[in-house]
């Protein structure tokens, strides 16, 4: 037959729309044309292509006018993974194999100019968004894809290592079980975690760690050089519980769009991303061309560790607004649009002053050597709204040298990891959600006061100035302390913590 038609899929942020590749052989002056909104990459495609079948032993229609449609038209295509259906849209047009059995099948993958099948990105998008269409594809994609593309459950996902291997399996009587079925990544061994145990002494700063996991809460942590603010926030991770089937997938996909890919072994592991403090608004954000995700949309479900807080670009900053408030971020260009999901739990770190000692006790050593101009402005460089939207503010003071000598203390982290998952079970059974993600109208519901508790709150917002924002997030605050508690409604004593919990920055004396 002179024409074909292949399955394939582009990538628009994290869905991954159908793609026909059409492929047309027609009579007229030898030529290979490609239309269909493709990008520079995709282009290249026809030296790879016409290289990858000779090389592999199939004969190129060297006499024939080529015409590669990617329909729909005005969606754009990037990438090298249209490399194998037009290659197999080209053996089909010919007559070298079936076309029939192409269509039962969805392909994917770049080539070599040897015919090697190189791994393409963004392999479990392709096979989430070919199971929410629900239509009954094989999934062909080269082994390392594949491997990813398999985590997506009830999907038939094929491995493949040269277009040879995908051309004989075509052309066999058995299909598909031609070519073997993808092994999805497995779940390495956890290795030793860092144990809260290790940090001598910050019992409140660790209190402050054990509220902020259990009501997935962003937390700023604020102090001296050397008082252990980089080590706590590395241990909150393991206080998490674990991740959820349909979290992970979600993590996995944002990681498989992203350049380095899903990182082998860390597959259902909550995702931990620090960025250094010279990272612009985009890569927190996500932007490019295509749209990629930034580091906030990579730490979906997972934590998001900003040391130096304040030496952050401010337009950086301001970025993390919208998505600390509604948990997706949406990246718009002239000419197209892309949603990714962000919801992450911020932990954010910063010294008090520029020289870092305001506030130390006396007897220390250290002395504030900072202006109050030098202060306000240092202190300045994080906004107002920003640090509205954060929900704990504690203080973290140097321990003295004589507990820094002696053996840790306090609860290890998987006894607190058992009291973290006993109070996300109590939200989850209550509103279904953890209580830093409850909405207006389900703090009404959910976090009721009663009249002494709200006459105390009323007092406290009016005196502290607070906003409505920070007294929301205060109540919902004082919910998570009550269910580490156990308790079923708020008590007094519960919403006094939470206010401790949210004191601001320091002043100078």
């Amino acid at each position: 037959m002179a024409l074909a038609v292949v399955i394939s899929r582009s990538i628009d942020g994290l869905d991954a729309p159908e793609v026909q590749v059409e492929v047309h052989l027609a009579n007229g002056l030898p030529s290979f044309t490609l239309v269909g909104l493709a990008d520079t990459e995709v282009k290249e495609a026809r030296e790879r292509v016409r290289a990858a079948l000779a090389n592999s032993g199939f004969a190129f229609p060297t006499n024939k006018r080529i015409t590669v449609s990617l329909a729909p038209a005005d969606l754009p295509k990037e990438s090298g993974r249209f490399d194998l259906p037009i290659a197999l849209g080209i053996l089909a047009a010919d007559g070298q194999l079936d076309g029939a059995r192409l269509a039962r099948h969805e392909f994917a993958g770049e080539l070599s100019l040897a015919g090697d099948l190189r791994p393409v990105r963004g392999a479990l998008a392709l096979a989430l968004a070919l199971r929410r269409q629900g239509t009954q594809r094989a999934l062909v994609l080269p082994a390392t894809s594949a491997s990813e593309a398999a985590l997506a459950r009830g999907l038939d996902v094929r491995a493949a290592d040269h277009l040879l291997q995908v051309v004989r399996a075509m052309a066999s009587g058995d299909d598909v079980p031609a070519l073997p079925a993808a092994v999805p990544l497995q779940l390495a061994d956890d290795e030793t975690a860092p144990d809260l145990r290790d940090v001598k002494g910050q019992s409140a700063a660790k209190r402050a760690l054990e509220i902020a996991a259990a009501g997935g809460h962003s937390v700023l942590m604020i102090g001296p050089p050397g008082s252990g603010k980089s080590m706590l926030a590395q241990r909150l991770p393991g206080l998490l519980p674990p991740m959820t089937e349909d979290e992970a997938l979600a993590s996995a996909a944002l990681q498989g769009l992203a350049t380095r890919g899903i990182e082998a072994g860390q597959w259902g592991r909550r995702p931990v991303r620090a960025p250094h403090h010279t990272a612009s608004a985009v890569a927190l954000v996500g932007g490019g061309s295509p749209p990629r995700p930034g580091e906030i949309s990579l730490a979906h479900g997972g934590v998001l560790f900003l040391d130096e807080l304040p030496e952050f670009a401010r337009a950086s900053l301001e970025a993390l607004r919208e998505p600390l408030e509604t948990g997706r971020i949406t990246i718009s260009r002239a000419a197209r649009q892309a949603m990714f999901p962000a919801r992450f739990q911020l932990v954010a770190a910063m010294n008090p002053c520029p020289c870092g000692w305001l506030g130390a006790p006396n007897g220390s050593g250290q002395r504030c050597r900072c202006t109050p101009d030098q202060i306000a402005r240092y202190q300045g460089r994080i906004s107002g709204p920003l640090l509205d939207r954060i929900d704990l503010q504690v203080e973290v003071h140097a321990a003295p040298a004589q507990q820094m000598l002696e053996r840790g203390d306090g609860d290890a982290s998987a006894q607190v990891a058992q009291r973290v998952a006993v109070a996300r079970e109590r939200q989850r059974q209550r509103q279904g959600t953890v209580n830093a993600e409850l909405s207006a109208a389900q703090i009404d519901e959910h976090c009721a006061l009663d009249a002494a508790s709200r006459q105390f709150a009323q007092r406290a917002a009016a005196q502290l100035g607070w906003s409505g924002r920070s007294l929301h997030r205060v109540i919902k605050l004082a919910r998570t302390i009550a269910d580490l508690a156990g308790a079923a409604a708020i008590g007094a004593a519960h919403l006094g913590e939470a206010m401790q919990l949210r004191r601001g920055l320091p002043e100078r004396e």
